[in-house]
This record gives C-alpha cells, sequence and structure tokens, in this order.
C-alpha cells in the first residue's frame, strides 16, 4: 500500500492497480482493478484545466461528464479489455457507463420521482440536495465501448442450454464499475461479469437499481461468442416495476438475479457483432465507439422474446 499525498497536507492510502491478462487465442483479455475515485481534485485547490493533459482522474470525470453529482463510489481503474489479434476491440469502463446518464442539459425527472419523494417525505433535507434535473438513480444504457465491428440486428439469440452445460471455467472475473446508495434509501449498481469457457466467452454488464419501498430496474447486455466464428452476440434487455406489481416475496428485491424474472421487459434490442479482421492499425480512444440503446432504437416489448436467463 503506498500513501499519495494530496493538495492541503492529505495523505490518501491508495492500494495499487490490480491486474491479469490471460491469452484464449485469438482473444487477449485483460483486467485492471483498484481503488475508488476521489472526492475532489488531487493536484490543485482550484482543480485541474480543460485543457490539462495530465489533469488528475477526478478532474477528467468532473470535466467529461458534468453532472451535478457522482455516484458514492466510481471504480475509475476497474476495466475490463478484450482484443482479438485482428483488430476487434470490446471494453467495459466506468467514465463511459456514466456517460449515458442524463445530465443537468436535460430536465429529465422519473416517472417514480413523485413516489419516491412521499416514501422520502421524512428526508427533506436530503431531497433537496439529491432531487435535481439530472438522473439521480444513475441509469446507464451503456452496452460496451466497441471498436472494428460492424453491428447488424439480427434474429439470432443466445444459447442458453449452451451456457447452462457444465462447462471448464478457465477465467472468471467480477468488476464494480459504480455504486451509489442512494442515501440509503436503495442502490444503484453497474458491475460487468466476465467467464471463458474452453468453447467460449460470455459476458453479462449489469445496471440494478432498487429505489426501497418504490421501483426496481435491471438493465442487462449480455455478449456470447463461441470461438471460430466471427461474431458475437450482443443482447440489450431493460425490466422495471413498481414495488406494488412486483409478485415475489421481498426477500428477492436485493438479488438481481433472482428478481429479474419477475420483473416485465420494457425493452430490448438484439445485435450481432461482426468482427472487421484484418486491421492492423493500433486502436486508440478516438476510435472507440460507445453504442447506446436509446428509446428510438429500442424494440417494443410485445415484440421481444422473454429471456429469464440471467448469471
Amino acid at each position: 500500500m503506498t500513501a499519495v499525498k494530496v493538495h492541503g497536507g492529505i495523505d490518501i492510502l491508495r492500494l495499487p492497480v490490480n491486474q491479469e491478462e490471460h491469452v484464449f487465442h485469438p482473444w487477449h483479455i485483460k483486467y485492471t482493478q483498484s481503488h475508488i475515485l476521489h472526492s475532489k481534485c488531487s493536484k490543485s485547490e482550484n482543480g485541474c484545466g480543460n485543457k490539462d493533459s495530465d489533469a488528475c482522474q477526478f478532474c477528467i470525470f468532473s470535466h467529461t461528464l458534468e453532472l451535478p453529482h457522482m455516484p458514492d463510489m466510481v471504480f475509475p481503474n476497474n476495466i475490463l479489455t478484450l482484443k482479438h489479434q485482428d483488430g476487434a476491440f470490446i471494453q467495459f469502463n466506468a467514465l463511459d457507463a456514466l456517460k449515458t446518464v442524463s445530465n443537468g442539459k436535460i430536465n429529465v425527472q422519473l416517472a417514480c420521482a413523485e413516489a419516491w419523494k412521499e416514501s422520502r417525505s421524512e428526508s427533506s433535507e436530503y431531497l433537496e440536495e439529491k432531487v435535481k434535473p439530472f438522473d439521480w438513480t444513475f441509469t446507464t444504457t451503456y452496452t460496451g465501448t466497441i471498436s472494428n465491428f460492424e453491428i447488424q440486428e439480427t434474429n439470432e439469440r443466445i444459447d442458453v442450454d449452451k451456457l447452462k452445460r457444465r462447462e471448464k471455467i478457465l477465467f472468471y472475473h467480477d468488476l464494480t464499475l459504480f455504486e451509489d446508495e442512494l442515501h440509503d434509501n436503495g442502490i444503484a449498481v453497474c458491475s460487468v461479469k466476465i467467464r471463458v469457457m474452453p468453447s467460449s466467452f460470455f459476458i453479462l454488464l449489469r445496471y440494478f437499481l432498487r429505489i426501497d419501498g418504490v421501483m426496481l430496474r435491471i438493465n442487462d447486455t449480455r455478449l456470447y461468442h463461441e470461438f471460430g466464428q466471427d461474431y458475437i452476440l450482443r443482447e440489450y434487455t431493460s425490466r422495471e416495476a413498481k414495488v406494488g406489481e412486483i409478485r415475489a416475496p421481498p426477500s428477492l428485491f436485493v438479488e438481481p438475479s433472482e428478481i429479474a424474472s419477475y420483473l416485465p421487459l420494457t425493452r430490448c434490442h438484439y445485435h450481432k457483432l461482426i468482427m472487421m479482421l484484418n486491421k492492423t492499425e493500433s486502436i486508440t480512444n478516438d476510435e472507440l465507439t460507445n453504442e447506446i440503446v436509446t428509446d428510438n432504437e429500442a424494440t417494443s416489448a410485445n415484440i421481444c422474446e422473454t429471456n429469464s436467463f440471467v448469471t
């Protein structure tokens, strides 16, 4: 553990970045994992400037997102990266995930906001502070940051039966990208899990929201790739319901994998990510594309296939 000097004479203990790399030919998979984002600029009382090439992580997040508040815990170094030997690239990181949160530029208020206010009427000070014209639940429709893929809509679905087969797990990891406890009134958390088997890999990117006494929401992105194929299947689903409408034991409300099948499907999108191979040029951050599912892009729930498979 190393001590990091922050302006104002404060010493902050910070764990070094933990990382692990594996090659599952032709894929190179790497994750990094470390401490939460500082709560203020670590270099200057006045903060780093927009143009600073060596700006601290706090200022990079602040300038990029322009949110009135960031989640209680943001993990800027928790990053999962997959690179194909011929150039295809996938990454999951907190900054890109938070870019899809509605900020103060758009006057957004959730449909459940009034009910939430009533259920927390005793917390007037908190409401004054937190309920502002931005999405205080930090709901994200992030589906990953990708490069060198052709994206096509598809009728092909992830083969759930194959994923249920007993197969040796060569690699598994779970990373939290950000988390907020909504001042002890629930939880909003975004995480990504990966497991690699001899025949394939599977990724689950999940945003889970629970506002106590009000509602639940789960936005899932699943990616499945069979080694030897030139594409990845990506399925995005959004489920939510008010607490009074959920016919399930309250004990399940804290278990996303258990409660998901009880929540109605409100949006979904199915894509085939076809690898654009034989690209030898190096990949830079500017070339990455964050595919965002919007209301216009999402298929209506009545034509979506219900898929209760959750890992």
